[in-house]
């Protein structure tokens, strides 16, 4: 847009002026139109996430151990060199509990658990103390019935032990009588079988005698027989009858010796015997011999066979004599078994008798065991219930600490805080972190409010902050030292001192820009009409918002500051080149006016706009394509930056380059034509006067000393490049809440007195006397956590941690880090499982296991799988992946301080073990996005200085055939952004992803100021070059930049005036937030046009006097 271009374009606008202010209302109205399509909400931290080992980390950690989404605040009581821990104290926090839980809103906010508090654990304590006492009382007695029952048990054992040994021998006894009985039984049969024998003895003997005495009588009769045979022989004369009676007699004695059955011994003493009788019958003379002969004779043939029967007898006479004597014996024997089977039967009575009464008392002791086993499960279960118990109700936990004599009170509270007592370590949570453990008194304690967060992923817990605000009212009531804090009381809090800042500012701000807008335009109509063209901008900005759907974040607040500045700026080079065209200072064609001597409306805006609407179109090609460089950028807020920026500066140009010119002629021309009001007024810093002196004064520094000025500004931003490399870039959210107000504010009258705000400094003492609850790390522990040299590596890392740093030390000087050592050793204390499982896999006596981790980690997670949960990720298939240290660091401490020293925690880790450790959590995951945004921040706005340069220097080679213009015209830029860096490091100022997006300011303006004032130089040297001597080089160079500076720098001094007054006023404010950007941006501005006023014209003279003696030289 050159030449004839240009001409040709401001031509058409102020020759369609009405059409183009219609059009640009239409087109303005399409686009505000997104505003209320689109939907752009608020873009949390989400926006500024970016891939990293920690977010990455986090992620795990979230997906493997999961979060507690629940909204925290914290409730600190303090009494300085006094005591919150006494009853009456911790009455009144009961007391606020129930007041709280009373409220059905405030009610409807808390979760179950409601107030964790130093009160609820005494109170608590105290119940449950009186009602394990009881319990131990219970299991005391149930002891001592135990240890009775026991020795019950054992003299049962010994009486049955006995009454068996009297089984044993009565059984002996019955076996031995048995034994007894048997051999009486076989000594009776013996007796029976020879008596039997004997009698069969006797009767053979009676038989035997029987036949004897037969065979007797058989020989007698056969010698009766002789005698009469022989008495007949006798009488026998014949000799034949006689050898009859021979044979007669011979044959009586062969058959009485056959039928006596006589060996033949017996029969020739028996024929001897009958010879004998015959002899005696003879000798007789007839008469018989004597029976007694005969008998003799008869008793000698069988004189054996008598001795025999005589000694048989004899034997049998024995046999029976002995038989009776055994049958006396065995009558004896029996009476004895009898009486000893009596004895017996009356012992196994007795026996039976006892065995029944030991059963009997057996069936008592079993009953009795059975019933002590009851009452020692039920007694267990009663324990259990009690350990597993809810809190007690507010209303009890007051009215016991109500019923509590003051010396029960102090023996509770002492017995509490012990540093041997179980509890002592949960009461040691809400007391500050110099606490003396043992100690009785405390300056000041915290209390932790657990609420509900019923929004949505991208939503904030609105009810929750509210109801936090009304808890802090009441806490306000109940104690004369005591605050709330959390993100409810701190929004309420930056919300308010917003809303108190700007009620200071405004008024001030508003008079100071209009005062500097006055002064400047000195012309109501010309300050409404630049009005007017902000709104248009605004409305585009909306729009494009709305759109591209575009969430709002942090990065885009210098949005609108940055078009407003852009848009005063446009509006006052538009204005003053008008009002420098209309007075005839521009060398141009006259167009007819009322009095002859200025230029019209219609030709005044022509040649205005066409000798500035290049330095528009290229301030917006540069800046915008600059800022638009930065959408390649990896993070959609930078992106977001980057389109909103571009599409908003094309919008200001769309404003101020477009329609402002049109609606300027429209309304000049009207009051003019219509109503007859001249409009024709003079350029600021043309005229005379102390604006004009000044400026001129700043050209007459650029002629004669532009080296020394260049000298100056090149030191100082030496130095300020310097101080920059030392600026904080530490990411703090205590940075962001307000401070009370300064006491010149406070004592503004009615409704223009600030509240007071202590939040920043409650926030501080939290950070400095307890564990915030938000604030926590987490290291995430990957690879073999089941090796016991992980565990001892974690021990010793965290042992070695001390107060020194970020990570927070307990009262009882352990650091406040959770993880599986912990665990382990807090479950093997309450469990005696674990405790076992630990002792047999404990080989160097540290409490942590040194063989078989699995196996003890599986006994660990089938006790207490939710504190196991806690340290470790085990996985469906029983594998340990990972391990989790969950640790507490100091709530006021800077992002990236917190994220070193839990990175070094890390480190020590992984250099005592074989895992990998990761460092993570909120404020670790910040310091890592807070600082890749920094640094993305800080390339993109390199590049952007690069494609400024670039895009510049094609401009200036094309109008001007000159490669340096680009690089002298965009050196100031880079000059005021090294003077602000470096006097945000003199103030303390952080230089972090807020305060770099400010500073894109000094980039937007800066680089809009030096297009304009290096064209407005461009152009003067130009129109002076066609008709100057070469006696009149140095004055013509002289000329040209005194008219450059007293022009267009008078444009420059009411944009960067208005625009400085504006928003450097928020330094003032009570937000930190709103002081940073007042402060930054204020600088940002006049550091801006100082070095574009005062350096830029010394680099060009110094450029152009180079030139001039290069040519010379050539």
């Amino acid at each position: 847009m050159t030449g004839d271009r240009v001409e040709r374009y401001a031509n058409a606008i102020v020759s369609h002026s009405r059409l183009v202010v219609v059009a640009v209302l239409i087109v303005t109205l399409v686009v505000a139109a997104g505003a209320a399509v689109g939907e752009t909400e608020d873009a949390g931290i989400g926006e500024f996430e970016t891939d990293s080992p920690e977010t990455d980390a986090l992620e795990e950690i979230e997906a493997t151990y999961g979060t507690d989404d629940a909204v925290v605040a914290q409730l600190v009581v303090r009494e300085e060199d006094g005591d919150v821990l006494t009853r009456a104290s911790l009455l009144e926090g009961l007391s606020l509990q129930q007041d709280v839980r009373d409220d059905p809103a405030l009610n409807a906010t808390l979760e179950d658990e409601g107030f964790l508090a130093f009160e609820n654990a005494v109170a608590t304590a105290g119940i449950r103390g009186e009602q394990f006492e009881e319990l131990n009382e219970s299991a005391a007695e149930l002891e001592a019935e135990f240890e009775a029952f026991n020795e019950t048990a054992e003299t049962l054992e010994d009486d049955f032990e006995a009454l068996n040994e009297t089984a044993d021998e009565l059984d002996e006894q019955e076996a031995e009588i048995a034994s007894r009985e048997a051999a009486l039984e076989r000594s009776s049969d013996r007796l029976e079988r020879d008596a039997d024998r004997l009698a069969e003895d006797r009767t053979q003997l009676e038989a035997d005698r029987a036949d004897l005495e037969e065979r007797v009588e058989t020989l007698s009769a056969a010698l009766h027989e002789t005698v009469e045979l022989q008495t007949a022989y006798d009488e026998a004369d014949a000799e034949t009858e006689r050898e009859a009676i021979d044979e007669a007699i011979e044959q009586t004695w062969t058959d009485a010796a056959a039928e006596a059955d006589l060996d033949p011994q017996q029969r020739e003493a028996f024929e001897a015997v009958g010879t004998e009788v015959r002899e005696l019958t003879t000798e007789g003379g007839g008469d018989p011999p004597a029976e007694d002969a005969i008998e003799r004779g008869v008793a000698g043939v069988l004189e054996d066979e008598f001795e025999d029967l005589e000694q048989r007898g004899q034997e049998l006479d024995e046999r029976a004599q002995e038989i009776e004597e055994r049958s006396e014996r065995i009558d004896d024997r029996s009476r004895e078994l009898a009486s000893d089977a009596g004895e017996l039967g009356e012992a196994r009575e007795a026996f039976g008798e006892r065995a029944d009464d030991l059963e009997e008392r057996a069936d008592e002791l079993e009953a009795w065991g059975e019933d002590l086993q009851q009452r020692a499960e039920d007694l267990e279960a009663e324990f259990e219930a009690a350990e597993e118990a809810d809190e007690p109700s507010l209303e009890e936990q007051i009215e016991y600490l109500e019923g509590l004599t003051e010396s029960e009170f102090e023996e509770l509270l002492a017995d509490v805080l012990d540093p041997d007592a179980d509890e002592s370590e949960d009461a040691y949570e809400f007391l500050p972190t110099d606490y003396d453990p043992g100690s009785t008194t405390a300056e000041s304690r915290i209390a932790l409010l657990f609420q509900v967060d019923d929004s949505g992923p991208d939503d904030d817990p609105q009810a929750a902050y509210d109801a936090q605000v009304e808890i802090d009212a009441l806490v306000e009531e109940r104690f004369d030292d005591a605050f709330v804090f959390g993100q409810g009381i701190s929004d309420e809090a930056s919300a308010n001192a917003v809303g108190d800042s700007f009620a200071i500012i405004t008024p001030v701000a508003l008079v100071l820009v209009l005062v500097v807008l006055a002064v400047t335009y000195r012309d109501v109509v010309d300050v409404l009409i630049g009005l007017v063209g902000i709104g248009v901008v605004m409305a585009w900005l909306a729009g494009i918002m709305g759109w591209l759907e575009i969430p709002m974040s942090q990065l885009l607040i210098a949005v609108p500051f940055l078009l407003i500045g852009l848009s005063i700026d446009y509006a006052l080079h538009v204005v003053m080149r008008y009002r420098e065209a209309r007075a005839g200072v521009l060398s141009a064609i006259e167009g007819e006016s009322t009095d002859g001597g200025t230029v019209g409306v219609a030709a005044g805006m022509g040649l205005g706009l066409g000798g500035v609407v290049l330095a528009l179109g290229a301030a917006t090609v540069s800046t915008s394509v600059g800022f638009l460089s930065n959408v390649v950028s990896p993070l959609p807020a930078i992106q977001d930056f980057a389109v909103l920026s571009a599409g908003g500066i094309v919008a200001t140009f769309v404003a101020f380059g477009v329609f402002v010119p049109a609606l300027k002629v429209e309304v000049d021309g009207v009051l003019e034509n219509r109503v007859g009001r001249d409009r024709a007024k003079s350029p600021f810093g043309v005229d005379t006067g102390a604006a004009n002196r000044a400026l001129r004064g700043v050209a007459s520094v650029a002629r004669r000393a532009p080296l020394a000025v260049v000298a100056v500004a090149l030191v100082l931003a030496i130095g300020g490049a310097y101080g920059a490399t030392g600026i904080d870039t530490e990411f703090n959210e205590a940075d962001f809440l307000p401070e009370d107000a300064p006491d010149w504010a406070q004592s503004l009258p009615g409704p223009l007195a600030p509240e007071t705000y202590t939040i920043a400094d409650d926030a501080e003492y939290i950070g400095e006397n307890f564990r915030d609850a938000d604030s926590q790390t987490q290291i995430l522990i990957r690879g073999d956590v089941t090796d016991p040299d992980t565990l001892a590596a974690i021990d010793d890392a965290t042992a070695d941690v001390d107060g020194d740093g970020t990570i927070l030390v307990g009262p009882d000087g352990d650091p406040a880090i959770e993880g599986p050592h912990t665990v382990i050793r807090e479950v093997a204390a309450d469990n005696e499982t674990v405790a076992a499982a630990l002792e047999d896999r404990d080989a160097t006596g540290n409490d942590l296991p040194d063989e078989d981790v699995a196996g003890f980690y599986d006994r660990l997670f089938e006790v207490d799988p939710d504190r196991a949960e806690e340290a470790l990720y085990r996985t469906d298939d029983g594998d340990y992946e990972t391990a989790r240290l969950l640790v507490d660091v100091r709530g006021d401490a800077a992002a990236q301080d917190v994220a070193d020293d839990s990175r070094d925690l890390a480190g020590a880790i992984e250099d005592g073990g074989s895992v990998t450790a990761v460092a993570t959590g909120g404020p670790v995951t910040t310091a890592v996005v807070q600082d890749a945004l920094l640094e993305t921040l800080v390339q993109a706005f390199a590049v952007t200085l690069v494609v400024i340069l670039g895009f510049l220097t094609v401009l200036y080679w094309v109008r001007h055939r000159s490669l340096s213009l680009g690089v002298v015209t965009l050196a100031p830029v880079v000059a005021a952004l090294a003077w602000l860096l470096g006097t945000m490091a003199i103030l303390e100022v952080p230089f972090n992803s807020e305060t770099a997006v400010i500073t894109s300011l000094a980039i937007g303006l800066g680089v809009d100021y030096s297009i304009h004032l290096g064209e407005r130089f461009v152009a003067e040297r130009s129109d002076r070059e066609h008709s100057r001597t070469d006696a009149d080089a140095s004055d013509d160079l002289g000329e040209a930049i005194t008219a450059t500076v007293t022009g267009t720098g008078g444009a420059l001094l009411g944009s960067a005036a208005t625009t400085a007054a504006g928003f450097g006023v928020l330094a003032l404010a009570l937000a930190p937030p709103l002081q940073r950007f007042g402060l930054v941006t204020g600088l940002s501005i006049v550091f801006a046009f100082v070095a574009c006023v005062v350096v830029l014209p010394c680099l060009l003279v110094v450029r152009e006097r180079l030139l001039e003696r290069w040519i010379r030289y050539r």
